[in-house]
Formats: structure tokens, sequence, C-alpha cells
């Protein structure tokens, strides 16, 4: 595995697939305004990966499942249930969030992956901690291909 921490906008790399910070589905999407991640996403893509997102039900906390990218350049968007339902991310949920968007990655054949930081922002993780939970994550995963872990810049350490 190729593992790079950049700074920037995870919308703005090159690479196949990126990681949505989703929640758990329950709460249909139309009713939720999306911020962050999700929200700058939602403004790019459009609606139809939350509209798909919408008809995969309920997402285990620390799942991943996938839809289209919808306007965006890449060939899917892989969506993580990185916080609960009372908006909170812990270790089990950002660590299970890495590795299951990993083996959906690992499955379709994609090459390289941009995840943003899971749980951090609305889930109250702090960046530094995040990065390193994230990095320590990857490490155990057997993937052959590129994996960025994008900081925003502005994202609080």
């Amino acid at each position: 595995m190729d593992l790079k921490i950049v700074d920037g906008d995870l919308l703005d790399q090159e690479v196949e697939v990126i990681v949505n910070p989703w929640n758990r589905n329950v709460i249909p999407w139309w009713l939720l305004l999306p911020q962050g991640v999700s929200g700058a996403i939602k403004r790019r893509a459009g609606y139809s990966p939350f509209r798909e997102l919408g008809k995969l039900g309920v997402i285990p906390l620390g799942g991943a499942v996938e839809t289209s990218a919808g306007r965006l350049p890449f060939k899917a968007i892989i969506h993580v249930a990185g916080i609960s339902m009372f908006w909170i991310s812990s270790e089990q949920s950002i660590r299970d969030s890495v590795k299951n968007a990993m083996a959906i990655a690992e499955t379709r054949g994609y090459r390289s992956i941009a995840f943003p930081l899971i749980g951090a922002g609305t889930g109250g993780g702090k960046a530094k901690k995040v990065i390193a939970m994230m990095q320590d994550e990857l490490t155990g995963i057997e993937f052959e291909g590129e994996v960025r872990i994008v900081r925003y810049v502005g994202t609080t350490t």
C-alpha cells in the first residue's frame, strides 16, 4: 500500500473512489442537512448518490456501502457510518469504517482511494488522534494501490 497523508480537499483528489463519512442511515437523507464532507459531496455530486444511499437501509456503526459518484469524476463513493446516532465517533467506529471501506475497495478492484478524517468534525474526534487511528488500522490491511488520508485545510488539531 502506498499511504499518503495530504492537505487539501477530498473532492479534488485524483483517485478512483472517495469515502464519505456518513451516519447510520437511520434518518432519511432528505431530512438531514449534510454538513462538512457530506455537504460538499451533495453540492458537487447532486442528489443521486444520496437517493441510492437511502435505498440501502440502515448501516451498522462502522459499516460501509457503495453508491455511484453522481456528477463527481470518481468511479464510486463509499459511505461509512463513522458516527453513532448521537453524532459521536469512537475508536472502534473509526477503525471499522476504515476496514470496511477498504474491503469494498479491494473487492471492487479499485486502485486508489481517498479518505477524509472519519469521526473528526461532527463526530468530535481530534484530527491528530483520528489520523493516528486510521494510519494504524491501514497498516494491517493488504492493498495494492494508493490510499490517501486527506486533511482538510482548516481542520482543528
